[in-house]
């Protein structure tokens, strides 16, 4: 249902949707539908599940098992490095005009393609189409770490906006105590969780999240029926145990005091929208603001290494062999 913003409220839009399972331009063209949607609603801000291009391969064994990988699980990993995403490219553009074509903040999940290394990914597009930032997955989760490598504290981005502080965690991440800290401690008040956990259990996650650091929560998943993977797919017969329904989403939009905004909902794409009060921030942080005056620094505290950690490093053999004579 459409709803009139007020004069002091922005409106922010989930979309819960299904990529075209490990097809990036088929996936893009789709977000980029799906952006002209919120765009009519006047979302501001629009933000989509984790994994969305080109997928959260859900189910897909990619042939692995302790001790070895099988000929046809490469190839399916080969298909799903080769629709993911490098940063920038012509892909990150036609998201970057979608937002600024609609005016909105974009935050956008991708499987980043850098090197030979995969990462999950959510990218943070502005109105102007600019890519601002992006973060990538500290901790894959179990399995997931067969297929992505591991992001650094470079990037635990949070961005300005005239709405507020937007940053946030993929998935289970944001069972990370320390991880949500960070989020907090750069005054975060709008807090996103895209993510692949459909389970009841996550709404208690993403409800505490809302409670605990008095901001607004948006958490989006995608929807998936098993009858969308493409049939060639080396691994396919990988589902054939797997649900018809392979995530039903749980998609909600939560206030600061932890109440349901829009959502949870399950068993379909649907674009949640939600309009938000940022005066509610200050009214929720009257009695507890985790990193301001419900602190305890003198007890507890926490340090975020937030250099880039690269494997390879290079120091000019000149230098290098004249500080060593300067040092004798």
């Amino acid at each position: 249902m459409k709803m009139d913003p007020g004069a002091d409220t922005v409106r922010v839009a989930v979309v819960q949707a299904a990529p075209v399972i490990m097809n990036r331009e088929g996936t893009v063209q789709k977000a980029l539908d799906l952006m002209d949607v919120c765009g009519r609603e006047n979302a501001r801000i629009v933000v989509f599940p984790e994994a969305f291009i080109p997928a959260y391969p859900r189910g897909l064994t990619f042939g692995t098992v302790v001790g070895s990988r099988s000929p046809g699980g490469r190839k399916d990993f080969r298909r799903y490095f080769e629709n993911s995403v490098e940063v920038p490219s012509e892909t990150t553009a036609a998201l970057g005009e979608a937002a600024r074509k609609n005016g909105a903040y974009l935050v956008m999940g991708v499987i980043e393609r850098d090197g030979g290394t995969l990462y999950c990914t959510i990218l943070y597009f502005g109105p102007d189409g600019r890519l601002l930032g992006k973060h990538r997955k500290l901790k894959p989760t179990g399995s997931e770490r067969i297929l992505w490598g591991e992001g650094d504290g470079s990037t635990m981005t949070v961005i300005d906006t005239p709405y507020g502080k937007m940053g946030g965690l993929i998935c289970w991440e944001n069972y990370m105590p320390l991880a949500r800290a960070a989020i907090y401690g750069k005054s975060t008040t709008i807090y996103l969780a895209p993510t692949a956990d459909s389970r009841e259990e996550w709404q208690a996650t993403i409800r505490h999240i809302a409670l605990e650091g008095r901001c607004f929560v948006l958490s989006v998943n995608q929807y998936v029926h098993k009858s969308m993977y493409p049939e060639d797919l080396a691994c396919f017969t990988d589902l054939k145990d797997q649900p018809d329904i392979m995530c039903p989403g749980g998609s909600a939009i939560i206030g600061p005091m932890g109440q349901y905004l829009a959502g949870p909902v399950r068993d379909r794409e649907e674009i949640l929208f939600a309009d938000l009060d940022p005066g509610a921030i200050a009214e929720s942080r009257f009695d507890l603001d985790v990193t301001g005056h419900y602190a305890r620094s003198d007890v507890l505290a926490l340090v975020v290494n937030e250099k880039p950690l690269a494997s390879v490093s290079f120091v000019d053999g000149g230098d290098a062999c004249d500080q060593g004579l300067a040092e004798k």
